[in-house]
């Protein structure tokens, strides 16, 4: 047999084994669930729901009156308790991707689950200790409890959030992932739907979050306030140990956040060391992380890489607009602590407010939906796009900033009153605290346009195989956001000596803040809006966008061309003018 028979063979036996594999289905959740009976499935998708929920209502029960707690019971200043707000919920943003990162590569993830559940378990558990009053509790007329010193209560207070955003991070990493949902052969009009009523369940669960437990932590019994956190987290606990082999999901592992990083690192390496040797051939800088070009990864770890740093100004232009956000249970709730809560001899939760900027998204979930269906994904041809979302709710943000401030120099000219607050005197406006409703309203038109369109292009937009990494990417800025809100309440601070963000908001100029921060934001958005054209086409199969990208799958493909193309001219003598061109 001459070496080009030899070749001819090789090359068909490659082609069939190629052919074969792409007919053989590829093993994911579905295979599984076939298995399962339909009762099986329903109570792991019950279960799973169920468990982010009670993470989610432990979560909201931590932030909703921490800047109250860190004022009056730890004497901090109101910048200060703004940055350890934001700094939580960043922390709780970003360790999902490092509990991942662990359970992927280092940990296995049935040890790895019952590690965060303890920790989660001990941080709600450490609040409560921190909370109690001690000083109140007396053993005879002479003595009481020893209590706790600031130092040590600051101590336990920080290790309690760290061990908490921990576990945290391990519940929406391992448990219940985004894969979980069985979002794989889901359009965007399926995506867009699950997200926006996903984000409604997450806010109506806050909601309820924002008014019992804020009642409770404030009014009724302040200093057990953090035991409800701590019950919520039990329970979900319990939900895991009853069906822990069903609900802890496992993901292929055919990419990471590892390859991603490295692809990224080694065409960084190679662009320094062939600086000089540049070509023109090269139309993108990740190419040099390529085998063929030097580097060490595959082409289509390196293309998939290229389809995600597509993504990177979607990702770095939230950064912003997640700090807009941030300012719902920081600059917003203290404008409302200084503010009148009374209503009809009623005093208000201050974190019942937050409930106002929940109702937007609420409402408006419903009536995107039919939006969506009618004109967003109506038709191929159609020019909409979540783009213009996104859009509009940065808009709305920047608007509910400029009215905050607007708001602050409102609420300064009303008389000051005092108001009894956990037991403390404060000295507040005597502006009613509905006056401020306009800016949380804004604030919550925002998420419900922004946050599930920004989860959907971040899945949608990447091929299949990196959408877990894609959502930890957004993951990650949307972390940063919160850290960017408070270093901008830092430098603020700092930077005016206090007279931007003052600890007695009568006497400083928090609107100057805000007219910051809706500045910022006016042109994030309008950078957006440059950027956003890139971002429309929802039309595109980007599942299988490199199927064909390497040599192999090239040769199946042009097999296949030649095959359509004899089987046309068999069929069809005379070719139409489609077909010639």
């Amino acid at each position: 047999m001459s070496d080009a028979d030899r070749r001819d063979v090789q090359e068909k036996g490659f082609l069939n084994l190629m052919a074969d594999k792409e007919h053989k289905p590829l093993p994911s959740r579905s295979s599984h669930d076939g298995k399962l009976s339909q009762p099986k499935k329903l109570q792991e998708a019950i279960c799973v729901l169920l468990v982010e929920l009670c993470e989610r209502f432990t979560f909201f029960g931590i932030v909703c009156n921490m800047i109250l707690f860190c004022t009056v019971r730890l004497g901090y200043c109101n910048y200060q308790a703004a940055i350890v707000n934001m700094c939580f919920v960043g922390t709780s943003m970003l360790t999902p991707v490092l509990v991942g990162w662990l359970a992927e590569c280092l940990v296995g993830r049935v040890k790895l689950v019952c590690i965060c559940m303890f920790l989660h378990f001990l941080g709600t558990a450490l609040l409560p200790v921190v909370s109690f009053p001690f000083e109140d509790i007396y053993i005879d007329r002479r003595h009481i409890l020893n209590t706790l010193t600031k130092r040590e209560q600051k101590i336990m207070f920080y290790f309690a959030l760290l061990t908490a955003s921990l576990g945290i991070g391990g519940i929406r990493a391992i448990v219940c992932p985004l894969s979980a949902y069985n979002l794989e052969d889901c359009g965007p009009k399926e995506l867009l739907s699950f997200f926006n009523w996903f984000y409604w369940l997450v806010n109506l669960n806050s909601a309820v979050v924002f008014v019992s437990i804020s009642y409770i932590q404030q009014s009724v019994a302040r200093n057990l306030g953090f035991l409800i956190p701590f019950v919520s987290g039990l329970m979900a606990m319990i939900t895991v140990h009853m069906v822990r082999g069903e609900m802890i999901y496992k993901p292929k592992t055919d990419s990471s956040l590892l390859t991603t990083f490295g692809v990224i690192t080694s065409a960084l390496k190679t662009c320094y060391v062939r600086y000089r040797y540049f070509s023109g051939g090269i139309t993108n800088w990740l190419d040099h992380a390529k085998e063929n070009r030097g580097g060490q990864y595959s082409e289509i770890q390196v293309e998939s890489t290229k389809s995600l740093a597509r993504l990177f100004p979607l990702f770095t232009l939230q950064i912003l607009y997640r700090a807009c956000i941030m300012q719902i249970p920081s600059g917003y709730y203290l404008q409302t602590m200084n503010s009148n809560l009374h209503f009809s001899g009623f005093v208000l939760p201050v974190a019942a407010m937050n409930v106002i900027s929940t109702v937007p998204l609420l409402i408006l979930v419903p009536v995107l939906e039919c939006i969506n269906s009618s004109c967003l994904f109506s038709s191929k041809d159609t020019g909409y796009s979540p783009t213009i979302y996104i859009v509009v709710g940065q808009f709305s943000a920047a608007l509910s900033m400029m009215v905050a401030g607007f708001s602050e120099i409102r609420r300064k000219h009303f008389p000051l009153v005092e108001q009894i607050l956990s037991e403390e005197v404060l000295l507040v406006s005597s502006m009613p605290c509905f006056y401020l409703a306009p800016q949380y309203i804004l604030l919550g038109v925002a998420e419900a346009l922004v946050t599930p369109s920004c989860a959907l292009l971040s899945f949608w937009l990447v091929p299949e195989r990196i959408r877990g990494i894609s959502m930890h990417f957004l993951a990650l800025f949307n972390g940063a956001g919160c850290f960017m809100g408070a270093f901008v309440v830092q430098t603020a601070h700092a930077g005016t000596q206090g007279n931007w963000f003052p600890h007695f908001l009568h006497e400083g100029k928090l609107e100057r803040f805000f007219f910051l921060l809706a500045f910022l934001m006016m042109v994030n958005t309008l950078g957006f809006w440059t950027i956003a054209h890139r971002y429309n086409n929802l039309h595109q199969d980007y599942t299988n966008e490199f199927r064909g990208s390497l040599p192999g799958e090239k040769l199946l493909k042009h097999e296949k061309t030649i095959r359509c193309y004899g089987a046309v001219l068999e069929s069809s003598p005379v070719l139409s003018p489609m077909e010639k061109t």
